[in-house]
């Protein structure tokens, strides 16, 4: 079965898309010889010092099929997933900016409804951009600036930190896409507070390193969380918490619309659960970090090494990469 379920994640369009940042990652290392200020990409947001905080800036594209076939959920999660990668990084939005190419202004309609829906929701404005309605083609992309007193890194799981998954079950599959919908029908006062979390677990020093939970799914974000923290892990899929109704295959790939990764010191697991629990939101302990740069897939009796970072990497982003 594990070896199974290691061969689909593998030829997941979501692992091999973030293969893809490779190309990235060798490009900023190059243009790192000549930037002044020291920021380590590879995080869900760059992290730029500014007086005792950080501004946190960051951007995302839309799958083009997701916005030919569903434009206005295409326009509130690009809004959506900019917001929650700020609030992984222990964060709050300020602004988001937007650009949009379509073939015609009638197209963008549904798209701009869509991302007006979201910043009313997550209260972040929409205060820019770029919008261009004569191109052969539909895209959309949203960057954002926010901003960060205690940073919530990728950068910093230790061996020994437990592994925490938080998730909203409150919610529902996408008919065509692997993405659980848990934020268009919620209440928009609930949609703030459960983002509230992961500032005030930065700033309480409850936790300094994780992820939001991105089209990656669970495995590809842990494999991004590893990969620049120079560590490795085992991974309990039977802990893994997974909606009703979903196959752990498919929910494993998925994108949640609110899920995080967290690497906690174990003193601190407790106090990190009850902050999601208190919400009526799912916390489990699903694995641990460990000195070796290997991913342990664990499940009952079998076990396997799904992927050795020391021998290949995924983003190429690591602790001295750049």
């Amino acid at each position: 079965m594990l070896l199974s379920l290691a061969a689909q994640l593998r030829q997941s369009l979501s692992l091999l898309q973030k293969q893809d940042i490779q190309t990235a990652s060798q490009a900023l290392k190059v243009g790192a010889q000549w930037t002044s200020v020291n920021i380590l990409p590879g995080d869900d947001c760059a992290a730029i010092p500014d007086g005792e905080g950080y501004l946190l800036l960051a951007a995302e594209g839309m799958l083009p099929l997701l916005v030919e076939t569903d434009p206005w959920f295409a326009g509130w999660s690009a809004v959506m997933v900019n917001i929650s990668d700020i609030a992984a990084m222990g964060g709050r939005a300020i602004a988001v900016v937007d650009t949009l190419w379509s073939q015609s202004t009638n197209s963008t309609e549904a798209i701009w409804l869509g991302m007006q829906a979201a910043a009313q929701a997550y209260n972040v404005p929409i205060v820019g951009g770029h919008t261009n309605c004569h191109s052969p083609y539909n895209a959309l992309s949203v960057a954002i600036l926010g901003r960060s007193q205690r940073l919530i890194s990728s950068f910093n799981a230790q061996p020994g930190d437990q592994l925490l998954v938080a998730v909203d079950f409150r919610g529902k599959p996408h008919p065509k896409y692997p993405f659980w919908d848990a934020a268009t029908t919620a209440d928009p006062v609930q949609l703030r507070e459960n983002l509230a979390i992961l500032p005030y677990l930065a700033e309480a020093d409850l936790c300094d390193t994780g992820k939001d939970i991105s089209n990656g799914g669970i495995i590809g974000t842990l494999l991004m969380l590893l990969e620049t923290s120079g560590c490795g892990a085992i991974l309990h899929l039977n802990q893994v918490p997974c909606p009703p109704g979903l196959t752990l295959e498919l929910w494993l790939v998925s994108f949640p619309s609110y899920g995080f990764l967290l690497s906690v010191r174990p003193h601190n697991v407790s106090a990190v659960q009850a902050c999601f629990q208190q919400q009526g939101l799912v916390c489990e302990v699903v694995g641990e970090v460990q000195l070796t740069q290997q991913l342990v897939l664990r499940s009952h009796q079998e076990s396997m090494v799904f992927w050795d970072l020391s021998h290949e990497p995924l983003t190429g982003f690591s602790p001295v990469g750049v």
